[in-house]
């Protein structure tokens, strides 16, 4: 396979240039300049933007065990459709979880013949495991990305949350790895006991106060800070941030020169809960959806790069367990499905805010890819990496709809939302995955393990060199 696309809007080395992408053997083997004349076949796309394909570091996919929620199959067509070339699923809401060896090679052999992108995993560190090192480290030498545990109740009785002890036997291991710690931050500080929810989404939020998020946050800047003073400099991230005033500790631990950063998703950027009506349980996810002010906060942290990458937070169950009927949101699985209207979205409030595409290929796919260890290979178009595109027309607006939803149940808060920045074409290793809302031939994704990422990394750059010299 030896061919080359071009546009007049290519986003490269932080840039977006007219240029023409030479691919061979699944690579990026070249960057020419636009019209350039290339021994192979060329596919121009005009004035459409090639971008990196996105990296989503933040996935839901719950197989095996609960592929009635969602499956590997759906979710990366899903992906695919959103432009996105890479994700990373998460440990929890599958069954069995992935905080053993044993599960996580339980879950590579349910992905076989689904993979529509490329795919890697987190592992997860319960108390089980934390206390039992032994475990965790097959679990990491077995090739996942990093871990993640939760400091509060996960809604999944196999997967229990963590205490600071756990995180302290823990954290020395994931240093040794050099792989992130991600954390789901919140700490139930019992200021609502038994508080009455309802239908009210109001009460659901003072449910879960900014405090729970901030001293969630605090107490990790803590943890890693004793674990560095012991020689264990342990990566943390926080997952999915959406107090405004955690904000103040992530800041105090990046200038005291820890490894700490934070994500945030595009419904703490694009909704207000002083718009989500009560019932309308879709809008559920914990931690919360804040208010407008805490939302414009969270845009100028992204600003000020208090805030790593934008990333999905995936996660879906069955229309059920949404109570969507009854608009019981106190009873509703917490949870946001929106996989593949993650670019649309966060395009149409950042474009109004200043920000480039530029910018949004560098949250949703360079900073992503670095942070899950696939930034040798994903997160941008240079020779040596993986031929990786989204073919976007970023100036197509659209309206979302649940016949355009291509996870497995039909369901998103943004159905009737207005959005611009149309995925075009999707490309993952040189091979068109979807194109004007079809997908093409069969899956073809791989799953990306860390055991073997640097060797592939190193054979691809030799595998370009060789090239040149013939």
């Amino acid at each position: 396979m030896h061919f080359a696309l071009q546009s007049k809007n290519v986003i490269t080395q932080g840039q977006m240039i007219p240029a023409c992408i030479e691919i061979k053997h699944e690579l990026i083997v070249a960057i020419h300049a636009y019209g350039a004349k290339v021994e192979c076949p060329v596919t121009d796309h005009g004035e459409l933007t090639i971008m990196p394909g996105l990296v989503d570091s933040h996935v839901h996919i719950n197989e095996p065990g609960r592929t009635e929620w969602e499956g590997f199959n759906t979710a990366t067509q899903a992906a695919a459709a959103g432009g996105i070339t890479a994700l990373v699923d998460m440990p929890l809401n599958c069954i069995p979880v992935t905080t053993t060896k044993t599960a996580f090679e339980e879950k590579l052999a349910a992905v076989h013949d689904k993979l529509w992108v490329d795919c890697g995993f987190w592992g997860g560190v319960i108390p089980q495991n934390a206390n039992n090192l032994n475990e965790l480290d097959e679990l990491l030498s077995a090739g996942v990305l990093g871990v993640k545990s939760f400091l509060i109740d996960s809604g999944i009785e196999e997967f229990p949350n963590v205490v600071a002890s756990d995180i302290r036997k823990a954290m020395p291991m994931l240093a040794k790895y050099n792989v992130p710690y991600l954390i789901h931050a919140e700490l139930d500080c019992g200021s609502h006991p038994n508080p009455i929810i309802g239908d009210n989404y109001t009460s659901f939020l003072e449910s879960r106060p900014k405090k729970w998020e901030n001293d969630a946050v605090a107490l990790m800047l803590d943890l890693a800070q004793e674990a560095k003073e012991a020689g264990h400099d342990c990566k943390v991230h926080i997952v999915h941030l959406s107090s405004d005033e955690a904000l103040t500790s992530i800041e105090k631990a990046k200038k005291s020169g820890l490894r700490f950063t934070a994500e945030t998703c595009p419904h703490y950027l694009t909704i207000a809960s002083e718009s989500i009506p009560n019932g309308k349980t879709l809008f559920k996810c914990c931690p919360p959806i804040r208010e407008n002010e805490n939302r414009e906060r969270l845009w100028q942290a992204i600003e000020e790069e208090q805030i790593s990458f934008i990333v999905s937070d995936h996660s879906p169950c069955t229309p059920q367990l949404k109570h969507i009927d009854t608009g019981d949101i106190e009873k509703a699985w917490g949870g946001i499905s929106a996989l593949q209207f993650g670019l649309p979205l966060i395009w149409t409030e950042a474009k109004e805010r200043g920000f480039s595409l530029v910018d949004i290929a560098r949250l949703m796919s360079f900073e992503t890819a670095k942070f899950a260890g696939l930034d040798k290979v994903k997160g941008q178009i240079s020779a040596g990496y993986h031929a990786d595109f989204a073919v976007v027309d970023p100036k197509k607006i659209f309206t979302i709809t649940n016949e355009l939803i291509k996870h497995k149940h039909k369901i998103t808060p943004y159905v009737g939302r207005e959005v611009c920045g149309e995925i075009q074409h999707t490309y993952v290793r040189g091979s068109l995955v979807y194109s004007d809302n079809s997908f093409i031939a069969a899956p073809i994704g791989k799953t990306l393990l860390k055991t073997t990422l640097t060797s592939q990394a190193t054979i691809n750059k030799e595998a370009i060199q060789l090239g040149e010299r013939a």
